[in-house]
């Protein structure tokens, strides 16, 4: 059986690994899979990072009690099948919030399966990756939408799948506007709130 690794230091950062290397890893460091590329996370989120994600979370998770769906915070593992590897998955994400409708994606681990919605807020350390290799594998793995909130321009790019498989990206939503998730109707964000 191969020996965890206890520093990020041991691994090849070129390297490509999959899930069953991931589940070795046994450092501090919060890190991503993408397409069995490794990417180091952001240090520790700032402040208004933080208010923002909670704030989306105290608008989502109410609406969610009602249904059968529920609402993950980082750290929260989501494997998603794009590009495996010996049939293993090679792309593992942290989105900072999700919202999962199919409990038989769900187990010990976190999520095996795209979510129905991801939140992604982005920072000044993750946004290239946010914006490009995030927006392929959650197009890929079916993520029926994605919400981009960028906090420095206070705005919300909003991305729905559409029946070919594809993003399509609606006018983006504003601080002062009601934010509607196209796949949920009924839930509606305050904007004001969450951008405070």
């Amino acid at each position: 059986m191969p020996l965890p690794i206890t520093d990020i230091s041991q691994l090849d950062l070129n390297g490509s690994y999959t899930y069953a290397d991931y589940l070795l890893w046994q450092f501090e460091e919060r890190v991503e899979l993408i397409r069995g590329k490794l990417f180091r996370m952001s240090p520790a989120p700032n402040r208004r990072h933080q208010t923002m994600l909670g704030e989306l979370h105290l608008q989502i998770a109410p609406f969610f009690k009602k249904q059968h769906c529920q609402v993950f915070l980082a750290p929260f593992d989501v494997r998603l099948s794009v590009s495996k590897r010996k049939g293993q998955d090679t792309t593992v994400v942290q989105p900072d919030l999700c919202v999962i409708c199919d409990p038989g994606k769900l187990d010990e681990r976190g999520c095996a399966g795209a979510p129905d919605l991801i939140i992604e807020i982005l920072s000044p350390g993750n946004s290239k990756k946010e914006m490009r290799e995030k927006f392929e594998v959650y197009e890929e793995a079916g993520v029926r939408e994605y919400w981009l909130v960028n906090p420095l321009d206070n705005v919300v790019l909003v991305y729905v799948l559409n029946e070919a498989g594809k993003y399509i990206g609606l006018a983006p939503v504003t601080e002062d506007q009601e934010l509607r998730a196209a796949i949920f109707p009924d839930l509606v964000i305050d904007l004001k709130e969450v951008f405070g």
